[in-house]
């Protein structure tokens, strides 16, 4: 009874925890909102999956994975005048009244702080295996397909050019550089997309990114195709 106890109420904190980010995000930018949050909780899922049989997956907290792939954007610093701390505040004081542990209200805040691409010229800081699926999984919806749609929905929320071929890619930026970047959404590419491939965690999530980085490589060569008016 106590075993199924504990799991009906994990099953209420997902639960709570996806009618909290749908609400508060209901407004927000496409590629930003509660389908990027699904698919970043699925791409979490599909990756613990496969390596949770690996020798440094035998521990792994399924819910702190959840929980932090849910909440992980749920005030990103984009959107709050660069404040890179506002998420986890905001997802730890929800968690504390849904009465959640603080050992793992610690180990999601942890992952929400230490999620973001901070720049080319910044390491990864994620110290935990949770938190590196999750990045992980938050990575692959930034490169291929969705990430292409995304990076121009973001653009043009931001009012940014598309193109402009006098606005040479930053390739060495620091976070505080990044974060104040607002080059057109080409650069974006260079500056971030095209090296994610290499900065992914886990060999799950690599596979993944091998593929969506193929794509992206063949949608550029595309669009300077056609931008300089070649067949």
């Amino acid at each position: 009874m106590e075993i199924n106890s504990k799991l009906e109420n994990v099953d209420n904190i997902i639960t709570e925890t996806i009618k909290f980010v749908k609400e508060t995000l209901k407004n927000a930018e496409s590629g930003h909102d509660w389908h990027h949050i699904e698919r970043v909780w699925k791409n979490s899922l599909l990756i613990y999956n496969g390596e949770k049989d690996c020798s440094s997956g035998k521990d792994l907290n399924l819910m702190v994975i959840q929980l932090g792939a849910l909440l992980h954007d749920i005030a990103d610093h984009k959107f709050h005048n660069g404040d890179d701390t506002k998420g986890a505040k905001v997802s730890s004081e929800f968690l504390l009244g849904l009465g959640v542990d603080k050992e793992i209200i610690n180990a999601v805040s942890n992952i929400i702080l230490k999620i973001s691409f901070k720049g080319s010229s910044s390491e990864n800081q994620m110290d935990s295996t949770e938190g590196k699926i999750v990045q992980d999984a938050d990575r692959l919806d930034a490169i291929g397909a969705i990430g292409v749609a995304r990076a121009f929905s973001y653009g043009g929320y931001r009012d940014r050019q598309m193109y402009d071929p006098e606005d040479k890619p930053k390739l060495e930026m620091n976070w505080e550089e990044y974060k104040k970047n607002t080059g057109c959404t080409i650069n974006h590419f260079y500056e971030k997309l095209l090296l994610i491939k290499d900065r992914m965690n886990t060999a799950s999530g690599k596979e993944i990114a091998e593929k969506r980085h193929v794509y992206m490589v063949g949608f550029l060569n595309e669009f300077f195709n056609e931008w300089n008016g070649l067949a």
